[in-house]
Formats: C-alpha cells, structure tokens, sequence
C-alpha cells in the first residue's frame, strides 16, 4: 500500500561492490523492489559509511561463510522515509507512511533462536545482514522489516543519525557490558575512529566514566575534544600499558573497550587493565583471526579478569541511543559526500586517515 501523493520510480540509484576482493564501488541503475509481507520499502535519504562496510567488500572476515557477490549493494546505516508497505503490513505495523525510520546492521531477525531469545539481535543465528547478501544502504531504495525499522526521534538530523544506528548503538551496548560505574577508569582503543569518538562521548558524558583514548597522534584533538580525560598515542608511546597505569595510580584501567580491527591492540588489551578489570571485544579483526596475547589461563586467573565479546547491539539499545543523540548528550563528527565519491572513502579508510565518519547524501 502507498499514499497516492507519493511518486515512486521505476527506478533509483545505487552503489554496488563491482570488484570484491578490492576497494572498488559502481553506481548503476536498479529496477524498484516491492516489499513482500511484513515489510516496508524506504526512500533513503542518507546512509553512514563504516569500516565493517569496507570488510565485507574486500572479503577480509575470515568468519564470514561466504565470500561477498559481485553486484552486492552495502551499507547498513540508512536513513529514510517509508513510502510503501507490502501486502496486510500496515495494519500489524508499529510504523507508519512518511515517518523516518533507521536501517541497521541487521536487516531482520527470526525472533526465535536463542540467541534472539536472550535478546542478542545482532548475533541472530538465521539474520540478514544489510549489505551482505542482503541489498545494503548505499541505494536510494530499500525493503526492510516493518518490525525492525528504528524509528528516528523528530529533530534528530537525518546525516547526523544515520552513524548512530551502528557506530552508536555497538560503542553504547558495549560500554554497558564493560561493568565499569560512573568515575572508573575505561580504555578506549581506537578511541578517534567512527566508533571511538562516539563511544568517549558515551563513556565521558553520558556515564561519567574518567576516559582515557589510545590512537594516533594525529587523533588526540578529535579525542580530546570528545570529553576524554586522557589521550596516549600509539606513534610515540614505547609501552602503553606502562602509561595508562601511571594514568590510574598504578592499577590500570577498571575496562578496556577494543573498538579497533587492529590485533596489536587486542595483544596488549588485558595489560592495560587492573585486578578484576573486563576486556570487551569489539573490532573485528581482518585477516587471520589471532588469540589475545595477553589473555592467558594464568593471566585471567591471577588478575582475575574478564573477557567479553559485544556485536552491534539490540532494538532497545538502538531506540536509547537516538534519544542521547537527540538530546545532543552524543554527537557525530561527520562529513557528507556523494555516493559518486564511496570509493575514494573507502580508500582514506584503507590509509586509516579518516577522522569521525563519512556520510553519504543520497538524494
């Protein structure tokens, strides 16, 4: 069912991976989908660009089961307006026509394994992921899951959302697993990233967590600026462990949030913390999937620490971190390109250049 009043074409456009396996994207032309039973077709308007975009383009997720399609549209932090439900939808639908709504890393869960009954959406044994064998949101065009659009709060820009429903939501469900209270010492490594500098505003503003930032050199006023109490550079910093404990009295951190894909971070996470600290895995590391080096069995034991592994985040955490996001307690340092200009930033990705995060205009 659509309003009368809105004109849908025949077709929109789209960025595709043309060559997975490198850093290459193509806009083309794609016929209009029509959504099926309990789903909805959304005209985006924006979408967020995130390094997990650029992991599934070039194959890099040893975890993946199956390498990414030639012809794949990614992307899974959209932002746009429903303009058409499928057939007997609208009635059981808790969104409505014309109202703004958010696409996440999950397109849509089954609901019924356990781990969505444990309230774990992103780790949904049988989910479609956006942008992975699922049509993404680098297009003009989408069909999701009526149940599991997020709404986006009125006065929340629609740019300014969009990193929210993946960066925001996995730094905001991971700093509620990391067990530290207000005025505890968190790590945050890769804390000038996409992910980072959402997650020290969160750890910093939002909890009231004394936030200490590892990254480089060229990141500590974006670091900084985010309400980090402390900034370490990697580049110019012989033993990091040794400097966050001279931050922490000698004890180390109470938690260390590892936001980056980097294994020379995990290597390192579990010395950076103190007796009891907790370690939550979050970057996906490219390539060979290698231990922690500091976790050792007699590590773990003696320190008695914790190691925890944190996904996107569910529903509920979502909808909370729109909220913080429209109260201005957290805020995006973003920019905006056109889709025209995805492979170029996915390239200052590859060069770990990009400060904040990029979002692309779709209209």
């Amino acid at each position: 069912m659509a309003s009368p009043e809105i004109q849908i074409p025949k077709k929109y456009k789209a960025a595709v991976y043309d060559k997975p396996g490198s850093i290459s994207t193509k806009v083309q032309e794609l016929d209009m989908p029509e959504p099926g039973p309990g789903e909805v077709l959304v005209n985006l308007t924006h979408s967020g660009v995130c390094h997990s975009d650029m992991g599934i383009m070039l194959n890099a997720w040893s975890n993946l089961p199956f390498p990414t399609q030639a012809g794949q549209v990614g992307g899974h932090e959209g932002v746009g307006t429903i303009v058409k439900f499928g057939p007997g939808t609208a009635g059981n639908a808790t969104v409505k026509l014309g109202q703004r709504v958010g696409i996440k890393w999950m397109a849509g869960i089954c609901e019924s394994c356990e781990a969505c009954r444990a309230g774990f959406d992103a780790c949904c044994f049988n989910g479609k992921v956006s942008g992975y064998y699922t049509p993404g949101t680098f297009q003009q065009y989408v069909v999701s899951k009526a149940n599991y659009v997020t709404p986006i709060p009125d006065g929340l820009d629609s740019a300014a959302a969009a990193p929210m429903l993946c960066a925001g939501v996995t730094v905001y469900s991971a700093l509620r697993k990391c067990g530290a209270e207000a005025g505890k010492y968190v790590v945050i490594s890769g804390a000038g990233g996409g992910l980072g500098h959402i997650a020290v505003q969160f750890s910093s503003r939002a909890i009231g967590h004394r936030t200490i930032g590892i990254d480089h050199s060229s990141k500590k006023d974006l670091v900084l600026s985010s309400g980090a109490e402390h900034f370490i550079p990697i580049d110019g910093t012989p033993d990091v462990a040794a400097a966050v404990k001279e931050l922490t009295g000698g004890l180390g951190a109470h938690a260390v949030l590892v936001l980056t894909a980097n294994t020379a971070a995990y290597a390192s996470s579990v010395d950076l913390l103190r007796f009891g600290g907790r370690v939550v895995c979050v970057g996906l590391p490219e390539g060979e999937d290698l231990p922690i080096k500091s976790a050792t069995p007699g590590r773990i034991i003696t320190k008695a620490v914790t190691v925890v592994g944190s996904a996107v985040g569910d529903r509920r955490e979502a909808i909370e971190t729109l909220e913080f996001a429209a109260r201005g307690v957290v805020k995006t340092h973003y920019r905006v390109e056109k889709l025209e200009k995805l492979t170029e930033v996915f390239g200052e990705m590859e060069k770990q250049t990009l400060k904040g995060r990029v979002v692309v205009d779709l209209r």
